[in-house]
This record gives C-alpha cells, sequence and structure tokens, in this order.
C-alpha cells in the first residue's frame, strides 16, 4: 500500500445497495479537493468537522452530477484519524461511479486499496491491530452469533485483557533486567516467588483465553453438518424441515440424492451449514457413486453428523460403525425419525424426531447448539479468542512462559528468564499490533473489501 499521506477515495457502500450510496474520502488536503466539485452555501474547508452540507457535485465542465450531503470529520475525530468526507448519493450506482471518476481526474486522489480506510486508523493509533480485524469479522458476519462476537472484539474486551497480560510481562521483564544491571552489587529486585507467582498467573489468564477459541471459531465460521442414513429415512425432509422449504426432493424411491446438497440456516444465532448427503448402500449406478463418495468426503471435514436411521426399521449397525472409522463418536448424533407411523419398533436414539409432524424438532435443535458451543457460558462482555492468528500468538505467549518458569527453577540465568520473558511479552503484542511486520499488516488487510 501507499503512504498514509495520499489522499483516497472509494466507495464505501455496496453498488446498487440501497437507496444511498456513501462515497469516502480521506487525506490531507481532501477538504479543497471535495471543493472543487462540490456546490453549496459553504465551503467543506471552512465548515466545522461534524457538520452536514446539501449542495451539488459537479463535473470539470460544471454539469450538475447529482444533489449531496457532505459530511464533514476534521483530524483527530475521524474514523481514520485524518481529514475525511463523506459524500452521500442517490444510489445509483451510475451517479456514484461518475462522481468518483470526476474526483480521480482531479489528479490528487487515488482509489483506495483493499483495507486501506481501516489499516490508516490502525497507523493513526484509532485501534489496534485486533480491533481493525474485527471491522472485517463485522462486514462478514452470517450469523447473529457471528456478529455479536466481532462487536465484542471491536470494542476492545480482547484487547483490554492482553494489554493487561503484556504490561504485568514487561514490568517483570524491567525488574529482571534490572538485577542485570546491579549484578555486581547482588541487589534483588524481584524475589524467585514473587517471580514465579506472576508467571503462573499469566499462564492462567492466557489458558482462560485459549478456552474460548472452540467457542470462538463456533461463533466466526459456524458450524458444519452432515445428515446420513441409509437412503429414504428422511434425511431430506429433515433439511427440509430447518430450511421451512421444499430444498431437497422427498421420495419413497430410494437413492433420489444423488449430489450433496448445501444449504445454511441459524439455530440460537449460531450459523450451521446443512450438508443433505446422498444414501449409504451398494449401487451399480456410477452417478449414485459418485454422490456417495462425496459423502464420505463431507462426513471426514463435518463437525457434527446427525446419523438418522428410520424408527420402524432396524438400527443400520453396519453405517455407524462406517461412520466410526470416519470421525470420532462424540461428533455423531443419532436421530430416530418417522415417530408419527406409531411406536418405535426398535431402539432409542439420541432423539426421537418427526419430520413430518415436526415432532421433536426444536429438542434436535437445540442439542446442535449444545454440541456446537458446549456447556460454555459468554456474554456480550467476555473476551473470547476468536482468530487463528490470535491463537498462535496466546500459544506462543504461553510456551516462551514455560520456558521462563522452567529456567526460573532450574536457576538459569536471568538473562534467559529475560529472553523468554520478552519474546512472551512480543507474542502478545503482535495480536495488538504492538510488533507487527509489513506483511503481517498486508494479509489481514488485503481480505477487507474497497472502501473499509
Amino acid at each position: 500500500m501507499t503512504t498514509k499521506e495520499d489522499i483516497i477515495i472509494a466507495l464505501a457502500t455496496p453498488p446498487g445497495v440501497g437507496a444511498i450510496s456513501v462515497i469516502r474520502i480521506s487525506g490531507p488536503d481532501c477538504f479543497s479537493s471535495v471543493d472543487k466539485l462540490f456546490k453549496g452555501k459553504q465551503r467543506i474547508i471552512d465548515s466545522a468537522s461534524h457538520t452536514i452540507h446539501y449542495g451539488y457535485i459537479c463535473d470539470s465542465r460544471g454539469n450538475y452530477i447529482d444533489d449531496v450531503l457532505v459530511s464533514v470529520f476534521k483530524a483527530p475525530n475521524s474514523y481514520t484519524g485524518e481529514d475525511s468526507v463523506e459524500v452521500s448519493t442517490h444510489g445509483n450506482p451510475l451517479i456514484a461511479q461518475k462522481i468518483i471518476e470526476e474526483f480521480l481526474r482531479l489528479g490528487s486522489i487515488r482509489l483506495a486499496e483493499p483495507g486501506e480506510f481501516t489499516k490508516r486508523a490502525f497507523l493513526n493509533n484509532k485501534i489496534d491491530l485486533s480491533q481493525a480485524e474485527a471491522v472485517a469479522d463485522i462486514i462478514h458476519a452470517r450469523s447473529e452469533a457471528s456478529l455479536r462476537g466481532a462487536r465484542n472484539q471491536l470494542d476492545g474486551l480482547l484487547s483490554q485483557r492482553v494489554n493487561k497480560l503484556r504490561d504485568s510481562l514487561i514490568n517483570a521483564t524491567s525488574l529482571i533486567e534490572l538485577e542485570l544491571d546491579f549484578a555486581e552489587e547482588d541487589i534483588e529486585f524481584v524475589k524467585t516467588e514473587e517471580l514465579l507467582k506472576k508467571i503462573d498467573e499469566i499462564i492462567i489468564e492466557i489458558d482462560s483465553l485459549l478456552e474460548t477459541y472452540n467457542i470462538g471459531k463456533v461463533i466466526r465460521d459456524g458450524v458444519n453438518v452432515a445428515l446420513v442414513g441409509k437412503p429414504n429415512v428422511g434425511k431430506s425432509s429433515i433439511l427440509n424441515y430447518f430450511l421451512k422449504e421444499a430444498r431437497s426432493i422427498v421420495s419413497d424411491i430410494p437413492g433420489t440424492t444423488r449430489d450433496i446438497i448445501r444449504e445454511e440456516i441459524s439455530i440460537g444465532g449460531i450459523l450451521f451449514r446443512l450438508f443433505d448427503t446422498a444414501g449409504f448402500r451398494e449401487s451399480n449406478n456410477p452417478i449414485e457413486e459418485e454422490g456417495i463418495k462425496r459423502s464420505r468426503e463431507v462426513l471426514r471435514n463435518a463437525d457434527i453428523i446427525l446419523f438418522i436411521e428410520d424408527a420402524q426399521q432396524e438400527s443400520a449397525r453396519d453405517l455407524l460403525e462406517e461412520l466410526l472409522n470416519i470421525s470420532s463418536g462424540d461428533k455423531i448424533v443419532r436421530v430416530l425419525n418417522k415417530i408419527d407411523l406409531g411406536e418405535k419398533k426398535y431402539y432409542d436414539g439420541d432423539v426421537l424426531v418427526s419430520a413430518k409432524t415436526g415432532q421433536g424438532m426444536d429438542k434436535l435443535s437445540k442439542l446442535l447448539v449444545q454440541k456446537a458451543i458446549g456447556t460454555d457460558y459468554y456474554t456480550e462482555k467476555t473476551a473470547i479468542v476468536t482468530n487463528l492468528r490470535h491463537y498462535t500468538c496466546l500459544r506462543n505467549a504461553r510456551a516462551s512462559l514455560l520456558n521462563a518458569r522452567e529456567s526460573v527453577l532450574n536457576k538459569v540465568s536471568e538473562e534467559f528468564i529475560s529472553i523468554d520473558l520478552r519474546n512472551a511479552s512480543i507474542s502478545l503484542g503482535e495480536i495488538i499490533g504492538e510488533v507487527t511486520t509489513d506483511d503481517i499488516l498486508n494479509n489481514i488487510f488485503m481480505k477487507f473489501c474497497i472502501g473499509k
């Protein structure tokens, strides 16, 4: 990316979405640049911050393009921390495109790169790196839970805990390095017991954050659920019930589902991706056999497997054994379907349902949520790790602290203890952006969309 001294412009709303399009412009001298095309009662450069002005955007020949509202944000009180302007136009994408083209013709403004507005906010200390990543998560959130989790991170709950741990580490490291400076005087600034206690306390805090990653990953990415069973046990009927529509073909003819059908639903605010698989059976039909082959691949990648059986038929023990060879038993939920046809003849499953009448389906929904998030409890005020990069940094910090602890116990030179504590601090600093490289930043912000 180019330096943050440039003036950048981008459409902040997706083209053709909504009645209004918002064009964002940010950077030094952006006010005077806007004044070259904006015609209103007052020049933007003379306007107070956080004010809105009505007028027209004109082309280079003075012809009106559209009447607009221009919002003024003066540094440092803006999203990027720089002077910024937002131009609200009618929602026609042709209008927005023409206005952007006119600004680009001025020569002093360039088109923003993906994530550049948020990157500038980070570089200008408006947000830390974990909060910047939360912006992308908010944009791409596809469930209520993922939106809450991203909002949680943007509010700085994770940053606050990481900063507190890092400050504690820096203080401990400073005392050890102070002892090194006064090694000849044999002065002790921190007792061994106190240092071990401090290290243990930080490890416990890191462990509590690491334990949130399983639920954090579910909140952010959702859950893959495979519906599997013998032909004609009601897999497609259960899928259709969840979707409230006839997405899958339901038939008494075995082998109707030949390919994987993938749909997404939200249960309890959590995103579930349902995969209706081809019924498992021996087949000479090459198309059906390919569907069964793909089903096995889905099972290997599933977080939860709904093993569906017919209440009026014997248990498919052979299929259950095959599932246990493909996946672990704790992922499997045994669902007994078609209980509306009369009293079950054979065995009890984890949950008994009728996709036709809806009986037991609420219980199945609750069981899915329970399997997804376990017994963990969190609120909007709980710091949760949802990002693999953050999880890796915490693991690295923990490893360095364990090394430091072992060095203290073995009375190793304080220089080695100091190095391990500093490495732990660096790992924590990478989460919030106190320690970064261009490669890390570019990898993060290239995943953003343009205009954010």
